[in-house]
């Protein structure tokens, strides 16, 4: 591996005194209103507001300021004092804001009115909330209901979620993609499929008694700061932390504490990881199988020698299916297959095994790394295989703990945000409100997109986010987006999506979560699920950036009463007026989880409501646990070859999902710029470039697409040789959109092949 010295890197640790000026910097671009210091004094506590950034869980018993710098940064950008008015649009054409970087967009502001495209123009104009309901609810009566897609981001909350879902079906359709498609279904398909709960088993207890955690691609730094703490308290007691990622992030290597006086006034810092591998992209399943080998080994070393047992073979016996297939493809593969496919060395994947073997309870976490891979089913069936031979999912202080990313995207499928009408009760739903929900299956991110670009798809409505700019292959689908007959973008800021507009296009801005959001039955509170499953409610206190805007419930309710025919238990207003009775239907829709809804909303550290795996109860088609057999050592799904290189995207420091915060990828030593190309020196040498060179990458997924990214400047980082890395969603255009997850479907943006252009 190329030293360090040699690359950009960040001499400092995560946390610190570069994220309290990450957080000051923020502030100062967003001119923040004055009620931002008390909304985070407030953010993730009992009875407060719940962050809109990660999922990461909520403790009952809080710090004194339970934020992390992106956390604080993502408030801040919703509390900014910058608007977004009518008349900034009247100054623009939106042919002319399509030139716009992503940035440059969403520091606008927030949006205050809602906005109708007229074609005369290319403008958006202002118009009522009348008009605009009134003209979405013809044009989808006029439309079949199966043409349709009912997008929702991983931001709104439940009572937004249920009623969106309610929505959909009472239309008719079950067309409801999330942004859970493009980074975590395969978590969803792949657990629910090995221990039969889609969810990961973990709560934020376990991790005060866990004797070893493995990290297999997720970056807690940029991604879910506020998961260091927890980490950093497990290091302290004397918990080991494996690494296993390609690239060497500093959240995973060392964290001062922005809250510990002695941190931030002396040099001391807490080393996270024990051992930082850095294993190929899409390497993962040959890193993993070789710890099965090592773990399978120590096993019968030790049965020979002291007559004791390394795996929990009760658990096995009583738990588990398929353990004979596994342990026969793990005996069958060679430590050459594996060192090759992992690119790393069979000494270090053994003494990492080593900490497994040695940790009486183990946690594994994963994030995209894993999941977003063409055979990532892979990737977490064989991650499974491992926590299995020791029985360390069902019990304290062990299990599977993906992270996920956006504040309540686990939530939106737990109430019913799903295109797949198998995890829906539908019969409930049919009974409660007097209708016949359709039983078709929907359609999914990938689906979506693939109809839209065929015409098969006339109406897209997206409740947040950034869809456009998330999905792979942008340039085609911007062309197929012209061609929709309407489109509606419910949101607080501008983005980029609002820019590509169908015949009829709306633009719908919305209240934010950490907003009074005032009804008929005065102030309402929201609610959202962590991705440790425990429900937390929030309550926004300040004054909304515009007296024109809408809450997301009464923005759905208003765009269903003026599409569907009058359904006597179907009571929009009733709803709006007062979120209580919404928590009310959600309960009645899914008693086992939200028994006693209403009055658990400000449990200290939320309510938990259950998961069946980690009780050992097997939801799966055996009633067991199950070891499976992975078809490829490698995750990857086209081979490699000359001038071919493994790309995978990227999150800065200063981001989230699409949302651009500025140009400091502080924790990679990366400043003012966003069209960087990462790659080895070795790698930059070997092809002939030099540094700070401005080449492009081009699409090298053999299917004649002509795919290209262009002005990017070669930058030597630390990387496995032949993988190279570049920013999301810049690099989302080389990304085939039939090249994804087999099983999930989820865009395998984490190993993309490509080559590179002069």
């Amino acid at each position: 591996m190329t030293a360090e010295k040699d690359t950009v890197h960040y001499e400092g640790s995560e946390g610190g005194w570069g994220s309290v000026r990450g957080i000051f910097e923020t502030a100062l671009r967003e001119r923040t209103s004055p009620g931002a210091l008390d909304t985070l004094r407030r953010q993730n506590k009992v009875g407060g507001f719940m962050c809109v950034s990660c999922a990461w869980g909520k403790p009952a018993k809080p710090h004194a300021f339970e934020f992390c710098e992106n956390g604080a940064k993502a408030t801040l950008w919703e509390l900014t004092s910058l608007r977004c008015t009518p008349d900034f649009f009247a100054k623009h054409t939106l042919t002319e804001l399509r030139t716009w970087k992503d940035y440059d967009l969403e520091q606008q502001g927030r949006l205050t009115h809602p906005m109708r495209y007229d074609a005369a123009t290319d403008k958006y104009v202002p118009c009522g909330w009348d008009e605009a309901f009134g003209a979405i609810g013809a044009e989808l009566k006029a439309l079949d209901p199966g043409s349709a897609v009912f997008y929702a981001s991983g931001r709104a909350s439940l009572e937004t979620s249920y009623l969106y879902a309610l929505f959909a079906r009472l239309y008719g359709h079950n067309n409801l993609p999330d942004s859970s498609n493009m980074c975590h279904e395969t978590t969803s398909v792949a657990l629910k499929k090995v221990i039969g709960s889609p969810v990961g088993t973990c709560v934020l207890d376990d991790f005060e008694t866990c004797d070893a955690i493995f990290f297999f691609g997720q970056n807690p730094g940029t991604n879910s700061p506020r998961l260091l703490h927890p980490l950093q308290e497990a290091v302290k007691r004397g918990c080991k932390i494996v690494t296993f990622n390609p690239v060497r992030e500093k959240g995973l290597e060392s964290f001062k504490n922005p809250q510990s006086p002695l941190e931030m006034l002396t040099p001391k810092a807490t080393q996270i990881s024990t051992l930082y591998l850095q294993v190929k992209t899409g390497g993962d399943i040959a890193a993993i199988m070789g710890l099965i080998k090592y773990v399978l080994a120590a096993e019968e070393k030790k049965w020979a020698e002291e007559q004791l047992h390394v795996l929990d073979v009760d658990f096995i016996a009583q738990h588990t299916a398929g353990f004979d297939e596994m342990k026969a493809q793990a005996d069958a593969t060679s430590w050459d297959d594996i060192e090759r496919e992992s690119g790393l060395a069979r000494v270090d994947i053994e003494a990492a095994a080593e900490i497994y073997v040695q940790a009486k309870r183990s946690i594994c976490m994963y994030g995209m790394g894993l999941t977003q891979h063409v055979h990532g089913f892979h990737n977490l069936a064989t991650l499974t295989n491992l926590w299995l031979l020791k029985g360390n999912i069902g019990r304290e202080g062990a299990g599977i703990s993906p992270v996920r990313g956006h504040s309540n995207v686990q939530g939106q499928r737990t109430v019913g945000i799903s295109e797949k009408p198998e995890l829906v009760p539908l019969d409930t739903l049919a009974e409660q409100f007097r209708f016949e929900p359709p039983r078709e299956e929907g359609m999914n991110t990938v689906k979506a997109c693939e109809n839209i670009i065929s015409g098969e798809v006339r109406a897209f409505i997206g409740l947040g986010g950034n869809f456009i700019r998330a999905i792979p292959e942008r340039e085609k689908m911007e062309d197929a987006w012209s061609r929709l007959r309407l489109t509606v973008q419910i949101a607080t800021k501008l983005n980029r999506s609002h820019l590509v507009h169908g015949e009829v296009t709306y633009l719908l801005p919305c209240l934010g979560r950490s907003e009074e959001d005032r009804q008929a039955s005065g102030a309402q509170k929201v609610t959202m699920e962590d991705s440790l499953s425990c429900i937390h409610g929030s309550f926004g206190k300040n004054t909304p950036a515009s007296k024109d805007l809408l809450s997301e419930p009464a923005i759905v309710a208003g765009l269903a009463k003026a599409t569907l025919p009058e359904n006597p238990k179907v009571r929009w207003d009733e709803w709006v007026g007062n979120y209580d009775l919404i928590r009310d239907l959600i309960e009645a829709t899914y008693p086992e989880q939200f028994h006693d809804f209403n009055k658990r909303v400000f449990t200290p550290g939320g309510f938990y409501r259950g998961n069946s795996a980690r009780e050992r109860v097997w939801k799966t088609e055996s009633g067991k646990a199950n070891f499976t057999v992975a078809t490829s050592l490698s995750a990857i799904g086209v081979g490699d070859a000359p001038g071919r290189y493994r790309l995978m995207t990227m999150r800065s420091n200063d981001q989230f999902n699409t949302t651009i915060y500025g140009y400091s990828d502080r924790l990679r030593g990366i400043e003012g710029t966003r069209d960087v190309l990462l790659m080895n020196p070795e790698d930059i040498a070997a092809a002939g470039l030099t540094v700070g060179q401005v080449v492009g990458l081009a699409s090298d997924a053999e299917d004649n697409v002509d795919r290209q990214v262009v002005g990017l400047t070669v930058t030597p980082f630390l990387l496995p040789r032949g993988c190279i890395g570049g920013y999301y969603p810049e690099m989302n255009p080389l990304v085939p959109l039939w090249y994804h997850d087999e099983e999930s479907k989820t865009p395998a943006s984490k190993g993309v092949p490509v080559r590179i252009v002069a």
